[in-house]
């Protein structure tokens, strides 16, 4: 297939596939219904410096997601399905952007345009790509940096250091001082792969130029945060969320070797065709755009390897670089028709019987519940088989990205079809709470993560119980609605009991 449209329909699927799991799927929690709900309050309140989550401060991100809903929101209305597009947009561009980069680092050859088939196929990117999070414009913060150390490191002018420095405004934007693990190595190592690097010592004052502009452009949004955020928000937004996650992490505690083990799910179909691996090997250093992509890969792998929380799409901004890696490796290999896809298929084919099998009660009572009615997973199934079946007349990387995509259009045909969308739709909650707002709206148990705020659009927060004052709360408000995980408030018959995010929820409602 001709690299040039091969490299069209990588963005097209990517954004098709985006779309249509935006349409079949709900909004996943407990981030994405989160998010949203941050957003929802943004635009409630008019509130645009300091983020809130169901009416108390929200220091655990920046605004910049939030910000970019709101745009979008201010031309179509609070429509959830726009809301959800934004951060899949930016996967979108992430794809250009690798092969942008790759068109640089081999200017002349067709590995920029090879690598965005491999990372719109790679399972994990479509995954995270897909969903309302921060990772995606962390990568286009991150790969923008990268083209713009690239042009600033062989130079010595302020103007492109400046530029590297908007990229890291943007990172820090987007996500936080993360940013600077995924572009720090690069920027460190640039007189290794940066063709005519000036030197050290202009590095240095180049890095000092783009620290300096980053920290004024991120100023603008932080020094009214603090101001207005008091003590309170300076010390979680400056210190808490950034050293807490890396030496005892608060939330996502996982061991050293988590990401590792991720990595096959990550880069499926691409680690599981078996030529791929020779390809690799056949790898040189003294290829600078080879250096720049282990380097990239490799420090982003082991710094997220040895801080305290971690989570697989944490690595999405490297994705680039082993994507760029496999485009490279996959012209050093045969690779074409069963030779290549084989494995990968088979497991492809695998995971369709067990799909076909699952809803028929043959593999436990759960997974036939789970997968219910059959008509979406049977037909995902056999879907499934004629992909992986035609993938094996296909060059490596055009069977890759055929793999990937299907078995993610498939895994949204199969969450929107069945039991499994229902039970994580907040809005089945939120539908029953929103009524009773005037009377008030209550949660009970556990710690409220504003599942259901904007899933109802609701105007204002939730009051957020502990168990012992359900009662006397439901006596107080007498017309209004209290939602908890029915084994954490046993008040009695509530008026609906629904399964929700794998737990028994109760919903306690005046009577008629």
């Amino acid at each position: 297939m001709n690299a040039r449209r091969l490299a069209a329909l990588s963005m097209g699927g990517l954004a098709l596939i985006a779309v249509a799991g935006v349409l079949l799927r709900p909004a996943l929690p407990i981030d994405e219904t989160r998010y949203l709900s941050v957003a929802w309050e943004m635009a409630q309140s008019g509130q645009y410096v300091l983020p809130h989550k169901n009416g108390a401060l929200y220091s655990d991100k920046p605004p910049l997601l939030f910000w970019l809903i709101q745009l979008v929101w201010a031309v179509v209305g609070p429509s959830g399905v726009a809301a959800r597009l934004v951060a899949p947009a930016f996967g979108v561009a992430m794809l250009w952007l690798t092969g942008v980069l790759g068109r640089r680092l081999w200017p002349g050859e067709d590995t920029g345009r090879a690598a965005m088939a491999v990372l719109a196929g790679a399972l994990g990117f479509q995954v995270y790509a897909g969903l309302t999070m921060f990772d995606t414009l962390l990568g286009t913060a991150t790969l923008l940096g990268l083209l713009a150390i690239r042009r600033a490191a062989a130079g010595n002018r302020a103007g492109p250091w400046a530029l590297v420095g908007a990229a890291l405004a943007f990172g820090i934007l987007a996500k936080g001082p993360v940013i600077l693990f995924h572009l720090g190595p690069a920027l460190a190592s640039a007189p290794l792969w940066v063709p005519g690097c000036s030197g050290w010592r202009s590095l240095l004052r180049g890095a000092a130029v783009a620290l300096g502009s980053a920290l004024v452009l991120v100023a603008l949004w932080v020094v009214p945060a603090i101001v207005l955020g008091g003590p309170e928000y300076r010390h979680l937004i400056l210190w808490k969320q950034s050293t807490g996650r890396m030496v005892s992490s608060f939330a996502h505690a996982r061991p050293w070797w988590f990401l590792i083990a991720g990595l096959p799910l990550m880069l499926f179909p691409w680690l599981w065709m078996p030529g791929m691996w020779k390809g690799l090997a056949r790898l040189r250093w003294s290829d600078r755009g080879i250096r720049l992509c282990v380097i990239w890969a490799g420090a982003g792998l082991a710094l997220f390897s040895v801080i305290s929380g971690k989570q697989l799409h944490y690595l999405l901004p490297e994705m680039p670089a082993a994507a760029l890696l496999v485009a490279r490796a996959a012209g050093l290999a045969d690779l074409t028709g069963w030779r290549g896809a084989r494995v990968a298929a088979l497991v492809v084919i695998g995971a369709a019987a067990a799909l076909a099998l699952a809803p028929l009660g043959l593999l436990g009572n759960g997974a036939q519940a789970a997968l219910s009615p059959l008509a979406g997973p049977l037909a995902a199934s056999l879907a499934l088989a004629l992909a992986a079946v035609a993938a094996l007349a296909l060059a490596a990387i055009p069977a890759g990205l055929a793999l990937g995509m299907s078995v993610m259009l498939c895994a949204s045909v199969v969450i929107g079809t069945t039991r499994i969308g229902r039970e994580n739709d907040a809005g089945r909650i939120a539908r029953l709470l929103a009524p009773h707002q005037r009377q008030g709206l209550a949660v009970a148990g556990g710690r409220y993560e504003a599942q259901f705020n904007f899933a109802g659009r609701l105007p204002g927060p939730l009051d957020d119980l502990s168990p012992a004052d359900a009662p006397s709360w439901l006596a107080a408000h007498p017309g209004g609605a209290l939602a908890a995980r029915c084994k954490d408030v046993p008040l009695g018959p509530p008026a609906h009991q629904l399964r929700f995010y794998g737990e028994d929820w109760c919903v306690w409602t005046p009577q008629p």
